[in-house]
């Protein structure tokens, strides 16, 4: 769920993207799983969806943490975060921003610290 002001925009780096509504200071928590608004799937689940919720889900779902089959799937606008080799945030467990972020400024993550050989730059 997430924890700060945010809105969707057009993306320089793909498509849409999540972009601060507010500054955002070094350290604060963006984003914390919520099972109020957030969602886990195991496999079996996903694979057993029909479409296309399946192939929803398998585009905006991601695994929890590296080598997991169980995925997670953001229930508000996180699933526009964009991926970035020089992120402003570090998503290992919450999600955070790892320096001061100015409102308008899009929010990126790693997507190598949970989804490694995601097949993005």
């Amino acid at each position: 769920m997430l924890l700060v002001k945010t809105h969707l925009g057009l993306s320089a780096v793909h498509g849409i993207g999540l972009f601060a509504s507010e500054p955002i200071a070094k350290g604060t928590t963006i984003w914390r799983f919520d099972e109020r608004t957030d969602r886990r799937f195991t496999k079996a689940e996903r694979e057993a969806m029909p479409e296309p919720a399946r192939s929803f889900v398998a585009t905006y779902s991601y695994p929890e943490r590296v080598g997991s089959d169980m995925h997670l799937l953001d229930g508000d606008h996180a699933r526009f975060m964009n991926h970035s080799t020089t992120p402003n945030t570090d998503c290992e467990t919450d999600t955070v921003a790892t320096r001061d972020i100015a409102a308008g400024e899009e929010l990126l993550c790693d997507y190598d610290q949970f989804h490694p050989g995601h097949g993005l730059f």
